[in-house]
Protein backbone atom coordinates (compact mmCIF):
# COMPACT_ATOMS: atom_id res chain seq x y z
CA UNK A 1 0.00 0.00 0.00
CA UNK A 2 3.12 1.99 0.40
CA UNK A 3 2.56 2.92 -3.25
CA UNK A 4 -0.48 4.37 -3.15
CA UNK A 5 0.10 6.41 0.60
CA UNK A 6 3.22 7.84 -0.21
CA UNK A 7 2.11 9.29 -3.96
CA UNK A 8 -0.69 10.31 -2.39
CA UNK A 9 1.26 12.01 0.52
CA UNK A 10 3.13 13.95 -2.07
CA UNK A 11 0.29 15.46 -4.49
CA UNK A 12 -1.20 16.02 -1.16
CA UNK A 13 1.35 18.98 -0.52
CA UNK A 14 1.62 20.23 -4.52
CA UNK A 15 -2.03 19.91 -4.35
CA UNK A 16 -3.54 20.01 -1.44
CA UNK A 17 -5.54 17.00 -2.86
CA UNK A 18 -4.76 13.35 -3.82
CA UNK A 19 -4.12 13.48 -7.91
CA UNK A 20 -3.50 10.51 -10.35
CA UNK A 21 -0.20 9.38 -11.78
CA UNK A 22 0.71 7.87 -14.90
CA UNK A 23 1.39 4.45 -15.34
CA UNK A 24 4.08 3.04 -14.14
CA UNK A 25 4.89 5.95 -12.00
CA UNK A 26 6.30 4.12 -9.23
CA UNK A 27 9.99 3.29 -10.56
CA UNK A 28 10.02 7.08 -11.61
CA UNK A 29 8.86 8.46 -8.50
CA UNK A 30 11.50 6.11 -6.51
CA UNK A 31 14.16 7.73 -9.06
CA UNK A 32 13.59 10.95 -8.07
CA UNK A 33 11.44 11.88 -10.67
CA UNK A 34 8.50 13.38 -8.67
CA UNK A 35 6.64 15.37 -10.64
CA UNK A 36 5.09 12.87 -13.10
CA UNK A 37 1.73 13.46 -11.06
CA UNK A 38 -1.58 14.72 -12.83
CA UNK A 39 -3.50 17.35 -11.98
CA UNK A 40 -6.66 14.81 -12.08
CA UNK A 41 -8.08 14.05 -8.65
CA UNK A 42 -7.38 10.31 -7.77
CA UNK A 43 -10.29 8.50 -5.86
CA UNK A 44 -8.92 7.70 -2.41
CA UNK A 45 -11.22 5.35 0.39
CA UNK A 46 -9.07 7.06 3.90
CA UNK A 47 -9.08 10.00 5.49
CA UNK A 48 -6.20 12.17 4.13
CA UNK A 49 -4.50 13.43 7.94
CA UNK A 50 -2.10 10.06 8.24
CA UNK A 51 -1.10 11.00 4.41
CA UNK A 52 -0.21 14.61 6.03
CA UNK A 53 1.76 13.28 8.40
CA UNK A 54 3.29 10.72 5.86
CA UNK A 55 4.20 13.88 4.06
CA UNK A 56 6.07 15.69 6.67
CA UNK A 57 9.63 13.87 6.16
CA UNK A 58 9.53 14.81 2.33
CA UNK A 59 8.29 18.54 2.93
CA UNK A 60 11.26 18.72 4.55
CA UNK A 61 13.90 17.04 2.90
CA UNK A 62 12.04 16.34 -0.67
CA UNK A 63 11.06 12.88 -1.95
CA UNK A 64 14.30 11.85 -3.27
CA UNK A 65 15.20 9.81 -0.96
CA UNK A 66 13.20 6.75 0.36
CA UNK A 67 13.58 7.36 3.44
CA UNK A 68 12.18 10.84 4.53
CA UNK A 69 8.53 8.66 3.17
CA UNK A 70 8.50 6.79 6.29
CA UNK A 71 10.73 8.74 8.86
CA UNK A 72 7.68 10.42 10.53
CA UNK A 73 6.36 6.88 10.32
CA UNK A 74 9.16 5.47 12.32
CA UNK A 75 9.11 8.29 14.63
CA UNK A 76 5.69 7.94 15.35
CA UNK A 77 6.35 4.25 16.20
CA UNK A 78 9.32 5.44 18.36
CA UNK A 79 7.39 7.57 20.24
CA UNK A 80 4.68 5.03 20.67
CA UNK A 81 7.73 2.69 22.88
CA UNK A 82 7.43 5.66 25.43
CA UNK A 83 3.37 5.65 25.01
CA UNK A 84 3.36 2.07 26.24
CA UNK A 85 5.74 2.88 28.95
CA UNK A 86 4.02 6.11 30.23
CA UNK A 87 0.67 4.11 29.99
CA UNK A 88 1.97 1.03 31.99
CA UNK A 89 3.49 3.32 34.84
CA UNK A 90 0.03 4.45 35.69
CA UNK A 91 -1.77 1.11 34.98
CA UNK A 92 0.15 -0.71 37.36
CA UNK A 93 2.09 2.11 39.89
CA UNK A 94 5.12 0.01 39.33
CA UNK A 95 8.70 1.05 36.81
CA UNK A 96 9.40 -2.28 36.68
CA UNK A 97 6.66 -3.10 34.62
CA UNK A 98 6.42 -0.27 32.82
CA UNK A 99 9.97 -1.00 31.60
CA UNK A 100 9.24 -4.71 30.51
CA UNK A 101 5.74 -3.23 28.50
CA UNK A 102 8.10 -0.64 26.78
CA UNK A 103 11.15 -3.42 26.15
CA UNK A 104 8.32 -6.15 25.22
CA UNK A 105 6.61 -3.32 22.11
CA UNK A 106 10.16 -2.10 21.12
CA UNK A 107 11.20 -5.26 20.35
CA UNK A 108 8.30 -7.12 18.62
CA UNK A 109 8.30 -7.54 14.72
CA UNK A 110 5.15 -6.35 14.04
CA UNK A 111 5.44 -3.27 15.99
CA UNK A 112 8.93 -3.18 14.21
CA UNK A 113 7.84 -3.50 10.91
CA UNK A 114 4.79 -1.37 11.06
CA UNK A 115 7.14 1.76 12.42
CA UNK A 116 9.43 0.99 9.11
CA UNK A 117 6.69 1.50 6.45
CA UNK A 118 4.98 4.21 4.86
CA UNK A 119 1.27 2.84 5.95
CA UNK A 120 -1.51 4.26 7.98
CA UNK A 121 -2.71 1.75 10.16
CA UNK A 122 0.77 2.60 12.48
CA UNK A 123 -0.87 6.30 13.27
CA UNK A 124 -3.98 4.71 14.39
CA UNK A 125 -2.32 3.13 16.90
CA UNK A 126 -0.07 5.90 17.74
CA UNK A 127 -3.19 8.35 18.65
CA UNK A 128 -5.70 5.83 20.14
CA UNK A 129 -2.83 4.63 22.51
CA UNK A 130 -2.16 8.58 23.10
CA UNK A 131 -5.95 8.80 23.92
CA UNK A 132 -5.85 5.70 26.29
CA UNK A 133 -2.81 7.53 28.36
CA UNK A 134 -5.18 10.67 28.50
CA UNK A 135 -7.98 8.73 29.34
CA UNK A 136 -6.03 7.05 32.25
CA UNK A 137 -4.90 10.56 33.08
CA UNK A 138 -8.46 12.13 33.55
CA UNK A 139 -9.10 9.08 35.32
CA UNK A 140 -7.38 9.92 38.63
CA UNK A 141 -7.48 13.57 37.88
CA UNK A 142 -11.73 13.39 37.94
CA UNK A 143 -11.71 11.41 41.06
CA UNK A 144 -9.83 13.90 42.62
CA UNK A 145 -12.03 16.41 41.79
CA UNK A 146 -14.73 14.82 42.86
CA UNK A 147 -13.97 14.33 45.99
CA UNK A 148 -12.65 17.81 46.58
CA UNK A 149 -15.46 19.62 45.24
CA UNK A 150 -18.24 16.85 47.37
CA UNK A 151 -15.87 17.74 50.19
CA UNK A 152 -16.18 21.41 50.17
CA UNK A 153 -19.71 20.80 49.65
CA UNK A 154 -20.42 18.96 52.60
CA UNK A 155 -18.50 21.02 54.69
CA UNK A 156 -20.26 24.37 53.80
CA UNK A 157 -23.70 21.87 54.73
CA UNK A 158 -24.97 21.31 51.47
CA UNK A 159 -25.72 17.30 50.60
CA UNK A 160 -25.36 17.09 46.38
CA UNK A 161 -28.09 15.21 44.90
CA UNK A 162 -25.84 13.76 41.86
CA UNK A 163 -22.85 15.16 42.31
CA UNK A 164 -21.41 17.78 41.06
CA UNK A 165 -21.16 17.63 36.99
CA UNK A 166 -17.37 18.42 36.35
CA UNK A 167 -16.29 20.42 32.70
CA UNK A 168 -12.80 21.40 33.64
CA UNK A 169 -11.66 18.35 32.28
CA UNK A 170 -8.53 18.78 30.00
CA UNK A 171 -7.55 15.53 29.39
CA UNK A 172 -11.17 14.70 28.01
CA UNK A 173 -10.72 17.15 25.61
CA UNK A 174 -6.96 15.85 25.01
CA UNK A 175 -8.60 12.33 24.40
CA UNK A 176 -11.13 13.98 21.78
CA UNK A 177 -8.17 15.45 19.99
CA UNK A 178 -6.09 12.70 19.92
CA UNK A 179 -9.28 10.34 18.72
CA UNK A 180 -10.36 12.76 16.47
CA UNK A 181 -6.90 12.45 14.74
CA UNK A 182 -6.94 8.69 14.80
CA UNK A 183 -10.40 9.14 13.06
CA UNK A 184 -8.79 11.51 10.33
CA UNK A 185 -6.33 8.50 9.79
CA UNK A 186 -8.69 5.61 9.35
CA UNK A 187 -12.51 4.75 10.13
CA UNK A 188 -11.94 2.56 12.86
CA UNK A 189 -10.45 4.87 14.76
CA UNK A 190 -14.19 5.62 15.46
CA UNK A 191 -14.28 2.64 18.16
CA UNK A 192 -12.13 3.90 19.74
CA UNK A 193 -13.73 6.52 20.14
CA UNK A 194 -17.03 5.22 21.73
CA UNK A 195 -15.21 2.54 23.39
CA UNK A 196 -13.35 5.07 25.39
CA UNK A 197 -16.46 7.63 25.69
CA UNK A 198 -18.21 4.87 27.46
CA UNK A 199 -15.40 4.25 29.30
CA UNK A 200 -15.17 7.45 30.76
CA UNK A 201 -19.14 7.66 31.72
CA UNK A 202 -18.70 4.31 33.57
CA UNK A 203 -15.56 5.79 35.88
CA UNK A 204 -17.67 8.74 36.17
CA UNK A 205 -20.40 6.51 37.84
CA UNK A 206 -18.16 4.22 39.73
CA UNK A 207 -16.18 7.11 41.07
CA UNK A 208 -19.94 8.80 42.27
CA UNK A 209 -20.51 5.27 43.66
CA UNK A 210 -17.69 4.81 45.81
CA UNK A 211 -17.95 8.47 46.96
CA UNK A 212 -21.42 7.59 48.38
CA UNK A 213 -23.31 9.76 46.00
CA UNK A 214 -27.26 8.81 46.08
CA UNK A 215 -28.41 8.02 42.30
CA UNK A 216 -24.50 7.64 41.70
CA UNK A 217 -25.67 6.26 38.14
CA UNK A 218 -28.66 8.87 37.15
CA UNK A 219 -26.06 11.66 38.28
CA UNK A 220 -23.34 10.08 35.55
CA UNK A 221 -25.58 9.27 32.66
CA UNK A 222 -27.54 12.60 32.95
CA UNK A 223 -25.34 15.34 34.70
CA UNK A 224 -22.09 14.14 33.73
CA UNK A 225 -22.09 11.89 31.12
CA UNK A 226 -23.34 15.06 28.62
CA UNK A 227 -20.80 17.19 29.73
CA UNK A 228 -18.31 14.41 28.88
CA UNK A 229 -19.69 13.77 25.74
CA UNK A 230 -19.67 17.61 25.01
CA UNK A 231 -16.05 17.28 25.65
CA UNK A 232 -15.14 14.58 24.09
CA UNK A 233 -17.05 13.76 20.61
CA UNK A 234 -17.43 17.43 19.32
CA UNK A 235 -13.72 17.70 19.40
CA UNK A 236 -12.89 14.60 17.93
CA UNK A 237 -15.34 16.07 14.92
CA UNK A 238 -13.43 19.20 14.90
CA UNK A 239 -10.56 17.38 14.25
CA UNK A 240 -11.42 15.39 11.50
CA UNK A 241 -13.70 17.73 9.74
CA UNK A 242 -9.96 20.10 9.76
CA UNK A 243 -8.09 17.40 8.60
CA UNK A 244 -10.53 17.93 5.00
CA UNK A 245 -8.93 21.28 4.63
CA UNK A 246 -7.13 20.45 2.06
CA UNK A 247 -9.66 18.89 -0.01
CA UNK A 248 -12.44 22.19 1.03
CA UNK A 249 -10.18 24.93 -0.24
CA UNK A 250 -9.34 23.61 -3.30
CA UNK A 251 -11.23 22.66 -6.37
CA UNK A 252 -9.78 19.58 -7.74
CA UNK A 253 -10.39 16.85 -5.14
CA UNK A 254 -12.39 13.97 -6.07
CA UNK A 255 -16.23 14.80 -5.88
CA UNK A 256 -15.28 18.01 -5.02
CA UNK A 257 -18.31 19.49 -6.93
CA UNK A 258 -20.68 16.60 -6.76
CA UNK A 259 -23.32 18.29 -5.20
CA UNK A 260 -22.70 21.26 -7.81
CA UNK A 261 -24.10 18.74 -10.81
CA UNK A 262 -27.47 18.93 -11.92
CA UNK A 263 -29.86 16.41 -9.18
CA UNK A 264 -27.55 15.79 -6.91
CA UNK A 265 -27.41 18.98 -3.91
CA UNK A 266 -30.12 18.44 -1.18
CA UNK A 267 -33.37 20.07 -1.29
CA UNK A 268 -35.97 20.70 1.66
CA UNK A 269 -34.87 21.04 5.37
CA UNK A 270 -31.14 20.29 4.47
CA UNK A 271 -30.24 22.42 1.67
CA UNK A 272 -29.22 24.98 3.47
CA UNK A 273 -25.62 22.86 3.97
CA UNK A 274 -22.88 23.99 1.73
CA UNK A 275 -22.04 22.43 -1.27
CA UNK A 276 -18.81 21.48 -0.30
CA UNK A 277 -19.99 19.55 2.91
CA UNK A 278 -22.79 17.79 0.83
CA UNK A 279 -20.04 16.63 -1.59
CA UNK A 280 -17.94 15.54 1.33
CA UNK A 281 -20.61 13.52 2.21
CA UNK A 282 -21.19 12.09 -0.61
CA UNK A 283 -17.42 11.00 -0.59
CA UNK A 284 -17.81 9.40 2.59
CA UNK A 285 -21.04 7.14 1.08
CA UNK A 286 -19.25 6.24 -2.06
CA UNK A 287 -15.92 5.27 0.40
CA UNK A 288 -17.81 3.57 3.07
CA UNK A 289 -19.56 0.93 0.26
CA UNK A 290 -16.08 0.45 -1.30
CA UNK A 291 -14.77 -0.69 2.14
CA UNK A 292 -17.66 -3.20 3.10
CA UNK A 293 -17.64 -4.36 -0.67
CA UNK A 294 -13.60 -5.47 -0.44
CA UNK A 295 -13.74 -9.14 -1.39
CA UNK A 296 -10.89 -9.44 -3.76
CA UNK A 297 -8.91 -12.23 -2.78
CA UNK A 298 -4.85 -11.48 -2.13
CA UNK A 299 -2.57 -14.22 -1.52
CA UNK A 300 -1.66 -12.62 2.14
CA UNK A 301 -4.91 -11.83 3.22
CA UNK A 302 -5.84 -12.85 7.14
CA UNK A 303 -9.07 -13.33 8.53
CA UNK A 304 -9.28 -11.55 11.90
CA UNK A 305 -9.85 -15.19 13.64
CA UNK A 306 -6.43 -15.85 13.03
CA UNK A 307 -4.76 -12.18 14.40
CA UNK A 308 -4.21 -12.85 18.19
CA UNK A 309 -2.49 -16.26 17.26
CA UNK A 310 -1.00 -14.77 14.27
CA UNK A 311 -1.26 -17.53 11.74
CA UNK A 312 -1.46 -15.39 8.33
CA UNK A 313 1.19 -12.32 9.02
CA UNK A 314 1.94 -10.33 5.57
CA UNK A 315 4.81 -10.70 3.75
CA UNK A 316 5.26 -7.34 2.58
CA UNK A 317 8.76 -7.08 0.14
CA UNK A 318 11.09 -9.91 -1.42
CA UNK A 319 13.98 -9.04 -3.63
CA UNK A 320 16.57 -11.85 -5.03
CA UNK A 321 20.09 -10.16 -3.64
CA UNK A 322 22.69 -13.20 -4.60
CA UNK A 323 25.50 -12.61 -2.90
CA UNK A 324 24.95 -9.99 -1.04
CA UNK A 325 25.09 -12.31 2.09
CA UNK A 326 27.98 -13.92 0.83
CA UNK A 327 26.50 -17.04 -0.33
CA UNK A 328 25.74 -17.88 -3.99
CA UNK A 329 22.07 -17.14 -3.28
CA UNK A 330 20.39 -14.33 -1.38
CA UNK A 331 16.88 -13.59 -0.38
CA UNK A 332 15.64 -10.17 1.27
CA UNK A 333 12.60 -10.03 2.23
CA UNK A 334 10.29 -8.28 5.10
CA UNK A 335 7.86 -10.57 6.41
CA UNK A 336 5.68 -8.82 9.21
CA UNK A 337 5.57 -11.34 11.89
CA UNK A 338 5.38 -10.70 15.42
CA UNK A 339 7.86 -12.33 17.93
CA UNK A 340 5.96 -15.65 18.39
CA UNK A 341 6.71 -15.92 22.10
CA UNK A 342 4.94 -11.84 22.87
CA UNK A 343 2.30 -12.43 20.86
CA UNK A 344 1.38 -16.48 22.18
CA UNK A 345 2.04 -15.23 25.41
CA UNK A 346 0.03 -12.09 24.92
CA UNK A 347 -2.77 -14.09 23.28
CA UNK A 348 -2.85 -16.59 26.41
CA UNK A 349 -2.59 -13.61 28.63
CA UNK A 350 -5.75 -11.90 26.85
CA UNK A 351 -7.81 -14.74 27.39
CA UNK A 352 -7.01 -14.59 31.06
CA UNK A 353 -8.00 -11.31 31.70
CA UNK A 354 -11.19 -12.51 30.61
CA UNK A 355 -11.76 -14.99 33.33
CA UNK A 356 -9.93 -12.49 35.69
CA UNK A 357 -12.43 -9.37 35.25
CA UNK A 358 -14.89 -11.64 35.17
CA UNK A 359 -13.97 -12.83 38.88
CA UNK A 360 -12.11 -10.06 40.12
CA UNK A 361 -13.57 -6.85 38.61
CA UNK A 362 -10.22 -4.94 38.74
CA UNK A 363 -9.95 -1.86 36.92
CA UNK A 364 -6.70 -2.06 35.20
CA UNK A 365 -7.87 -5.34 33.70
CA UNK A 366 -10.98 -3.85 32.36
CA UNK A 367 -9.02 -1.00 30.71
CA UNK A 368 -7.10 -3.29 28.71
CA UNK A 369 -9.39 -5.49 27.40
CA UNK A 370 -11.31 -2.50 26.67
CA UNK A 371 -8.77 -1.47 24.11
CA UNK A 372 -8.05 -5.24 22.73
CA UNK A 373 -12.14 -4.89 22.31
CA UNK A 374 -12.44 -1.53 20.52
CA UNK A 375 -9.21 -2.58 18.13
CA UNK A 376 -9.81 -6.48 17.68
CA UNK A 377 -13.91 -7.09 17.88
CA UNK A 378 -15.19 -4.84 15.75
CA UNK A 379 -13.40 -6.87 12.88
CA UNK A 380 -15.32 -9.70 13.38
CA UNK A 381 -18.39 -8.12 11.65
CA UNK A 382 -16.19 -8.24 8.34
CA UNK A 383 -15.25 -11.93 8.42
CA UNK A 384 -15.86 -12.27 4.51
CA UNK A 385 -13.58 -8.89 3.93
CA UNK A 386 -10.17 -8.79 2.26
CA UNK A 387 -8.47 -7.54 5.34
CA UNK A 388 -4.58 -8.41 6.56
CA UNK A 389 -2.75 -9.07 10.21
CA UNK A 390 -1.18 -5.83 9.92
CA UNK A 391 -3.85 -4.13 10.96
CA UNK A 392 -3.81 -5.72 14.34
CA UNK A 393 -1.02 -3.03 15.40
CA UNK A 394 -3.81 -0.91 16.09
CA UNK A 395 -4.31 -3.28 19.09
CA UNK A 396 -1.19 -4.99 19.83
CA UNK A 397 -0.38 -2.50 22.58
CA UNK A 398 -3.54 -3.76 24.92
CA UNK A 399 -2.47 -7.55 24.13
CA UNK A 400 1.30 -6.55 25.27
CA UNK A 401 -0.24 -4.81 28.15
CA UNK A 402 -2.47 -7.73 29.12
CA UNK A 403 0.87 -10.09 28.92
CA UNK A 404 2.53 -7.20 31.36
CA UNK A 405 -0.45 -7.76 33.77
CA UNK A 406 0.41 -11.73 34.15
CA UNK A 407 4.23 -10.60 34.30
CA UNK A 408 2.74 -9.24 37.09
CA UNK A 409 1.12 -11.38 39.20
CA UNK A 410 4.44 -13.91 38.18
CA UNK A 411 6.67 -11.14 39.64
CA UNK A 412 4.69 -10.96 42.74
CA UNK A 413 4.89 -8.52 45.31
CA UNK A 414 7.61 -7.08 47.57
CA UNK A 415 6.25 -8.34 50.71
CA UNK A 416 5.72 -12.10 48.93
CA UNK A 417 7.96 -14.71 50.39
CA UNK A 418 11.58 -14.89 49.24
CA UNK A 419 11.51 -18.01 47.87
CA UNK A 420 8.21 -17.09 45.67
CA UNK A 421 9.75 -13.87 44.92
CA UNK A 422 12.72 -15.38 43.86
CA UNK A 423 11.72 -17.54 41.42
CA UNK A 424 9.12 -14.95 39.92
CA UNK A 425 12.16 -12.84 39.08
CA UNK A 426 13.85 -16.15 37.91
CA UNK A 427 10.83 -16.96 35.44
CA UNK A 428 10.03 -13.86 34.03
CA UNK A 429 14.17 -13.14 33.53
CA UNK A 430 14.18 -16.40 31.68
CA UNK A 431 11.36 -15.21 29.66
CA UNK A 432 12.35 -11.62 28.59
CA UNK A 433 16.25 -13.01 27.89
CA UNK A 434 14.49 -15.78 25.29
CA UNK A 435 12.11 -12.71 24.24
CA UNK A 436 14.97 -11.18 23.44
CA UNK A 437 16.93 -13.87 21.86
CA UNK A 438 13.84 -14.10 19.06
CA UNK A 439 13.87 -10.98 18.27
CA UNK A 440 17.69 -10.84 17.42
CA UNK A 441 16.77 -14.29 15.28
CA UNK A 442 14.09 -12.91 13.41
CA UNK A 443 15.47 -8.94 13.03
CA UNK A 444 17.01 -10.27 9.77
CA UNK A 445 13.24 -10.57 8.43
CA UNK A 446 12.10 -7.66 9.18
CA UNK A 447 14.16 -4.81 7.86
CA UNK A 448 15.04 -6.78 4.39
CA UNK A 449 18.93 -8.00 5.42
CA UNK A 450 20.06 -10.83 2.79
CA UNK A 451 20.20 -13.94 3.99
CA UNK A 452 20.33 -17.36 2.67
CA UNK A 453 16.66 -18.92 1.73
CA UNK A 454 17.63 -21.85 4.12
CA UNK A 455 18.11 -19.27 7.36
CA UNK A 456 14.83 -17.85 5.54
CA UNK A 457 13.29 -20.95 5.79
CA UNK A 458 13.70 -20.87 9.31
CA UNK A 459 11.85 -18.53 10.48
CA UNK A 460 8.91 -19.98 9.25
CA UNK A 461 7.27 -21.96 12.39
CA UNK A 462 3.89 -22.38 11.14
CA UNK A 463 3.42 -23.60 7.59
CA UNK A 464 0.81 -20.51 6.83
CA UNK A 465 4.31 -17.72 7.45
CA UNK A 466 5.82 -18.71 4.19
CA UNK A 467 3.32 -20.28 1.81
Amino acid sequence: DETYYVKDAWTLLQNGYESSWPEGADADFADGDTGIFKEDPSYVVHPPLGKWLISLGMLAFGAGDAFWWRATTALAGTIAVLLITLVARRLFASTILAVIAGLLFAVDGNAIVMARVALLDNWVMFFTLLAFWFVLLDRDRSRRELEARLGAARASGREPHYGPAIWARPWVVAAGLALGAACAVKWSGVYFLAAFGLYLVAVDAFARRRAGLPFWLTGALLKQGPVTFVLLVPVAAVVYLASWTGWLVTDGGYYRHWAEDAGNAATGWLAWVPHSLQSLWHYHLSAYGYHVGVHSPHPWQSNPLQWLLMIRPTNMYFDDQSGACGADTCWSSIIEVGNPLIWWAAAGASGYLVYRFARYREWQVGAILLGIAAGYLPWLMYLNRTVFQFYSIAFEPYTVLALVFVIGLILGRRDDPTWRRKRGIAVVGIFLGAVILISAFFYPIWTGMPVTPLFRQLHFWLPSWGL
